[in-house]
C-alpha cells in the first residue's frame, strides 16, 4: 500500500488514484530565462523518479509540467539579450529538453507554455471577476485572497502574518492599487515597449500564479491525484493556485501536495538564481558524468535537503560504480552460464523486491530502498564469482537490478556483439596472454583502446566495454 505525505495535511495517506489504474499529476516546471540550476534538476528528478515508482506498479501516468515563458524575468533577459521574449522562451526550452535528456528524465505527457494558453487564461480571469472573487484596478487585476477560506493552510501561513508581511514588500503604487495587502495578480497592466496581449482590462500579461491553475486544469480537469514542486513553491505560488482554481471550479482542486526539499551549498545556504550561488545543469554535464548527477540527485529523500559538494558527488559516482560494475560482471557470465538452477536465488529476489517496495510505499524513501538494491548488488557478485551459473538465475537478477535501480534513472550498458575484426583481435590478445606473450598482448590491448575497446580481465576471462 503506497503511501504519500500529502503538504496540505502534514500527514502520510494512502493513495487512492481519482481513477483506478491511472495517475494524473502536474509538476511546476522552470521559468525559462535561464538553464536550469541544480536546484530546478533535484525537482525534476524527484518527480520523474515518483513518476517511474508508479508506472513501476502498474499506473499509467498523464505527467503535465508547464513552462513559464512570460514574466518580469523573461522582459529583463531579453532585454539584456536585444531580443524577444519568445526567442528567449526557445532558446532555454530547447537548452532544457537537452540538459533533462542527458539526466535521463522522462519526457512529459504534454510541456505546456503559458503563452499559448492566454485566451484560457482571460476567460478563467473573467469568472473570478464574476463570482466576486477578483477585481480590476486601473488595467490590473487581482485576486481577493481573503475572500476564500482557508487561505494559507497550505503553508501554514496565518493571514494577520501575511497582511505585515505584504505590507512590507509590496510599493506605494502596487499598495494603492490593492483594495488588501495580500491580494496578489491575476493580470498585469503592460508597461511601455513589454510584451502584452489584448484583454477585457486594457493590454497585459498573466500573473505568474494564475498560469498554473489554467493549465493543470485544461490538461488533467478540475480535481486530480498530485500537484508537485519545490518547498520554495508552497507559498505564496500553490496556495494562491488552490484559492483560484477552488474559487473557479467550485470542486476540490488537488488530492495529494507533494514538495521537494531544497539543495544546498556551504553553510547549509538554500542554492538559488537570485542568491547568485547556483551551479547549472547545462555546465555541470560538461565536467561530471550526466548519470552521476541523476544518482547524486534521486538518491536522497525528495522530501530531504539534499547538500551540493565534491565530496557528494564523488560518493554518489563510488556508489552508482558499485551498481554498474556488479550488474556487468553478471551479466558478462552469461555467456558460459550452464549450471542448473540454484532454488535459493529466486526467493532471495524476490525478498529484495519485497523490501524495496516496502521502502519506496513509505512516502518515496528511495535511502531505504537503496539498502535493498546493494542487498541485490551483493547477491549479483556473490552469484558471479561463482564457477558455473545458471543462465535463468543470472537472467533474474540482472532483469531486477535494472527494473529497480532504473526507477532511480540508473542505465546499463548492454552487452552487445564485437565486428568480427574486432572479436579476432580480442581473442588474439587472449591467446597472447594464454602464451605469456604480455608484450604482444600489451600491444593489442592498445590497438583496441585506439579503436574505442576497453578490456578488462576477469577470473572468468576477458571483459570488453566500448568507452564512453
Amino acid at each position: 500500500m503506497l503511501k504519500i505525505f500529502n503538504t496540505y495535511t502534514r500527514e502520510k495517506e494512502e493513495f487512492k488514484p481519482i481513477h483506478p489504474d491511472q495517475v494524473n499529476m502536474y509538476v511546476c516546471g522552470p521559468t525559462v530565462y535561464n538553464y536550469i540550476h541544480i536546484g530546478n534538476g533535484r525537482s525534476i528528478v524527484a518527480f520523474d523518479t515518483i513518476r517511474r515508482y508508479l508506472e513501476y506498479l502498474g499506473y499509467q501516468v498523464k505527467f503535465v509540467s508547464n513552462f513559464t515563458d512570460v514574466d518580469n524575468k523573461m522582459i529583463k533577459e531579453a532585454a539584456r539579450e536585444n531580443i524577444t521574449v519568445p526567442e528567449v522562451a526557445d532558446k532555454f526550452i530547447k537548452a532544457f529538453y537537452e540538459d533533462v535528456a542527458k539526466l535521463n528524465v522522462q519526457k512529459a505527457t504534454i510541456n505546456p507554455r503559458a503563452t499559448d494558453n492566454i485566451p484560457e487564461i482571460i476567460d478563467f480571469i473573467k469568472v473570478l471577476i464574476d463570482k466576486g472573487y477578483a477585481y480590476e484596478s486601473d488595467g490590473d487585476v487581482f485576486y481577493r485572497a481573503r475572500r476564500f477560506d482557508n487561505y494559507g493552510k497550505l503553508s501554514g501561513m496565518d493571514i494577520d502574518q501575511l497582511v505585515e508581511g505584504a505590507s512590507e514588500h509590496i510599493g506605494e503604487a502596487e499598495f494603492d492599487k490593492k483594495q488588501d495587502p495580500i491580494d496578489f495578480a491575476l493580470w498585469k497592466k503592460a508597461k511601455p515597449g513589454e510584451i502584452k496581449w489584448d484583454s477585457p482590462w486594457g493590454e497585459g500579461r498573466p500573473g505568474w500564479h494564475i498560469e498554473c491553475s489554467v493549465m493543470s486544469t485544461k490538461y488533467l480537469g478540475n480535481n486530480f491525484d498530485i500537484h508537485g514542486g519545490g518547498q520554495d513553491l508552497e507559498f505564496p505560488h500553490h496556495e494562491n493556485e488552490i484559492a483560484q482554481s477552488e474559487a473557479e471550479t467550485g470542486e476540490k482542486f488537488v488530492n495529494y501536495w507533494m514538495h521537494n526539499g531544497f539543495v544546498t551549498v556551504e553553510n547549509n545556504e538554500k542554492m538559488s538564481k537570485s542568491l547568485g550561488n547556483f551551479v547549472t545543469v547545462h555546465d555541470l554535464v560538461k565536467t561530471t558524468d550526466p548519470q552521476v548527477i541523476r544518482f547524486f540527485l534521486s538518491s536522497t529523500h525528495y522530501r530531504r535537503p539534499l547538500e551540493y559538494s565534491q565530496a557528494n558527488l564523488q560518493k554518489a559516482s563510488d556508489n552508482l560504480e558499485r551498481i554498474k560494475t556488479a550488474y556487468s560482471n553478471l551479466q558478462f557470465r552469461l555467456n558460459d552460464a550452464s549450471a542448473k538452477s540454484d532454488d535459493s536465488i529466486a526467493p532471495a529476489v524476490d525478498k529484495i523486491v519485497s523490501d524495496y517496495k516496502e521502502a519506496m510505499n513509505d512516502d518515496f524513501n528511495v535511502q531505504n530502498a537503496l539498502t535493498s538494491i546493494f542487498e541485490l548488488v551483493n547477491l549479483a557478485n556473490n552469484y558471479s564469482s561463482k564457477d558455473t551459473i545458471n543462465s535463468d538465475d543470472t537472467q533474474k537478477i540482472l532483469d531486477t537490478l535494472a527494473d529497480l535501480a532504473g526507477i532511480l534513472g540508473v542505465k546499463f550498458d548492454q552487452q552487445g556483439k564485437l565486428s568480427d575484426d574486432i572479436q579476432q583481435l580480442v581473442d588474439q590478445r587472449d591467446q597472447a596472454r594464454a602464451d605469456k606473450d604480455f608484450a604482444t598482448s600489451d600491444k593489442l590491448r592498445d590497438k583496441l583502446k585506439e579503436m574505442g575497446v576497453i578490456l578488462e580481465d576477469t577470473p572468468q576471462g576477458t571483459r570488453w566495454h566500448i568507452d564512453g
